[in-house]
């Protein structure tokens, strides 16, 4: 079938032409006449998602997957990771129960990479929304037990815990992608997690370390390595304008778009939980009673569309959705248009709203 477009991005560029897939493959792009209307890119990646549509992942059970990733397809997400907060052992090992017992693509939509676990290795300084009686030091066991519920494919953990570096080391042996994050870690500090094999800052400027200037904390080594993803909620409530352009700016092909999404989100405000936590939703901030911010509500395209808004390039603001988070997630089949790959695609209109979500050539949304 042939999807209509008038362009598609293809490995940073706009190509003009239509994109044609068969048997769930893209087997070509730029081809002539093109389409009408709409530009083809890869499909969103979300690497950090705490729930949608109502869903809270700490708490997911039965048909909640093929939910929450109905509602994500109609936001261009094709893939993502589902984020368990700090919470008992027990209840992020029958989180990750959940996540393997609903497969690769539960209900046929949005593919799951397996778990992100934010937590419980963060640092009492700077929990965030996470629950402080759950927080702990770094605890190769129980990371052991947790792998055995399920598949954790990404921990986030505050380096300077005692313990952290020798399991930023083991964990990248293992194939876990670690994040740094929720830490209150110098720049010393931060080098030598990076060094041992972490990949990525968590959310930039938010929950951790601040940034001076004679202490750039983990916010400065990250946005100066060159082989470190630096996370982003650019969601116009996380950072100012000025730091969402600032950050993109600095961190160039390296910024990954994350959503940090909630259980309210698709849904407006109102009450609502992350975790134990209890949340409100106001004007589309999140907060907890004591007035901490609590994920977001936002959605990966407008993230995109807040990009090009900014003066980001589209080809660079979809990068951004797509390349960069696949990259860390270490998958070389998602996150790009490109022939022979599978047809993970989203349409979108001429002012970047989604208008139509592929996964792997089935359609998961039209608007």
């Amino acid at each position: 079938m042939k999807l209509g477009v008038a362009a598609a991005v293809v490995e940073g560029m706009l190509v003009p032409g239509d994109v044609t897939v068969q048997d769930g493959i893209v087997t070509a792009v730029g081809s002539s006449p093109a389409g009408p209307h709409g530009l083809a890119v890869p499909g969103f990646v979300d690497v950090q998602v705490n729930g949608f549509a109502g869903v809270d992942v700490l708490s997911a059970r039965g048909g909640d997957y093929a939910t929450m990733g109905r509602a994500l397809a109609a936001t261009g997400v094709t893939a993502y990771q589902p984020t368990l907060i700090t919470a008992a052992p027990e209840t992020q090992e029958q989180a990750l129960r959940e996540i393997a017992a609903a497969g690769d693509r539960p209900g046929g939509g949005p593919r799951l990479l397996g778990a992100h676990l934010e937590g419980p290795f963060l640092s009492r300084g700077w929990p965030g929304a996470h629950p402080a009686a759950h927080l702990r030091d770094p605890d190769p066991a129980l990371v052991a037990r947790l792998r055995d519920a399920g598949p954790v494919t990404a921990i986030t953990l505050a380096p300077e815990l005692a313990g952290a570096l020798e399991l930023i080391d083991e964990l990248t042996r293992s194939g876990v992608a670690v994040h740094l994050g929720h830490t209150d870690g110098d720049a010393a500090t931060c080098h030598a997690a990076f060094d041992a094999g972490a990949r990525a800052l968590t959310h930039v400027h938010n929950a951790h370390r601040r940034f001076a200037p004679r202490d750039p904390g983990p916010a400065g080594v990250a946005l100066t390595r060159n082989d470190v993803t630096v996370t982003a909620i650019i969601d116009g409530v996380h950072l100012a304008p000025e730091t969402e352009r600032l950050v993109a700016l600095a961190a160039g092909v390296r910024l990954c778009l994350i959503t940090d999404a909630i259980a309210a989100a698709g849904r407006g405000d109102g009450t609502t939980r992350i975790g134990e936590l209890a949340v409100e939703v106001r004007d589309g901030v999140a907060r907890l009673a004591d007035g901490r911010l609590a994920g977001s509500v936002t959605t990966m395209d407008a993230s995109v569309r807040r990009l090009v808004a900014h003066g980001i390039p589209l080809t660079a603001a979809v990068g951004a959705a797509t390349v960069a988070p696949a990259r860390l997630t270490g998958n070389r089949f998602i996150g790009r248009l490109a022939v022979g790959l599978p047809a993970d695609i989203a349409v979108l209109d001429d002012d970047q709203h989604v208008a139509r979500t592929l996964v792997g050539g089935d359609e998961a949304f039209a608007a």
